[in-house]
């Protein structure tokens, strides 16, 4: 028989340890690499609402997708995705999941492309840009064509949208709106007042008049503003110290504030505007402006994004931009 002396069975002994520990980070770690792509999958799927869909953005195949998925379902011991031929849906665990999920995973793509960004030389990547229709129009807009000569290297989107974002779902990195958000998650920056100005056509202070008070707008025909939230935009008026706030009657209402502008354009009536939105049309004299001595500001228009210690750099420089060139816009108010 072989007689294996001390300092042998010391090495194979070791080397048996080494094997058997090597061999438990080995499986550590392709669990690890499992459940992560099956994860990824899952918020791909979530998010689009198909495993075709999300193939396409994850820049892999459809049956790719739906092995990540069952892999993770088995992992978890859970079904989640209710799938039927037109749809798929999240089950009850699945909802539950990607509610304690998305989070972490947005923490990791957030880490990687700062440590990318702090060692690739100038700003780069993808910004996407949310922004109230009108505000987005007039102002945003403008912002974009300098800023991207000034950072050839961030491609920018811009998406143009009344309803308050889900910087999460919507993947928005910065928002332009009317007012603050109440989200504490959200950091929301005044970058400008915005006066409201009562408006009317030349043609309709020929025939009407302009009103002489507030009392006086009881006599007129108004045009009103139903906000994304549903709400009726009520009027504001500095009167002395205080502000007033004044619903009149209207004629005629619209969810769209381009369309108020034109009816006002077209003499059928007054609306209060934002200035940014009528200053050109103010300096023209295709409007006018009424009860000057009342004019109030509103919450003005703040730049939101997430609350993050790190903003990427695209993020942070298209900020500072912001700021710096807002103010310098020629603003009525």
């Amino acid at each position: 028989m072989f007689n294996m002396d001390t300092h042998t069975h010391s090495l194979i002994s070791s080397a048996r340890l080494r094997h058997a520990s090597h061999g438990a980070v080995d499986a550590l770690a392709s669990s690890f690499a499992a459940s992560y792509a099956g994860v990824v999958a899952f918020l791909a799927v979530a998010d689009e609402g198909s495993f075709a869909r999300a193939g396409v953005r994850l820049g892999i195949g459809r049956s790719a997708v739906s092995r990540s998925v069952q892999k993770l379902e088995t992992q978890l011991d859970a079904r989640l995705f209710q799938r039927t031929t037109r749809s798929t849906s999240l089950t009850r665990e699945g909802e539950l999941f990607y509610a304690n999920c998305q989070p972490g995973v947005e923490r990791i793509m957030h880490a990687m492309e700062d440590m990318h960004e702090l060692r690739s030389g100038p700003p780069k990547g993808h910004l996407r840009i949310h922004s109230t229709t009108g505000f987005g129009r007039m102002i945003v807009a403008r912002l974009l064509h300098d800023f991207h000569l000034r950072y050839p290297g961030i491609t920018l989107e811009l998406v143009l949208n009344d309803m308050p974002p889900d910087f999460t779902t919507d993947r928005i990195d910065v928002s332009f709106r009317d007012g603050r958000l109440e989200d504490s998650d959200v950091v929301a920056r005044k970058l400008m007042p915005m006066q409201m100005v009562l408006c009317a056509s030349p043609d309709y202070v020929q025939a009407h008049g302009m009103p002489l008070d507030v009392n006086d707008l009881g006599r007129h025909s108004c045009i009103n503003f139903r906000s994304s939230s549903g709400h009726i935009r009520q009027w504001q008026f500095r009167i002395g110290e205080t502000l007033q706030k004044f619903l009149p009657q209207a004629h005629c209402t619209f969810n769209d504030i381009d369309l108020i502008v034109q009816s006002v354009l077209k003499g059928q009536g007054i609306a209060q505007l934002p200035s940014y939105l009528v200053q050109s049309l103010l300096k023209e004299r295709k409007l006018l402006m009424g009860l000057e001595q009342f004019a109030a500001d509103d919450e003005g228009c703040h730049l939101c994004y997430p609350s993050r210690k790190q903003l990427p750099d695209r993020t942070r420089v298209f900020i500072e931009y912001a700021v710096e060139h807002a103010c310098l816009m020629d603003l009525p108010g």
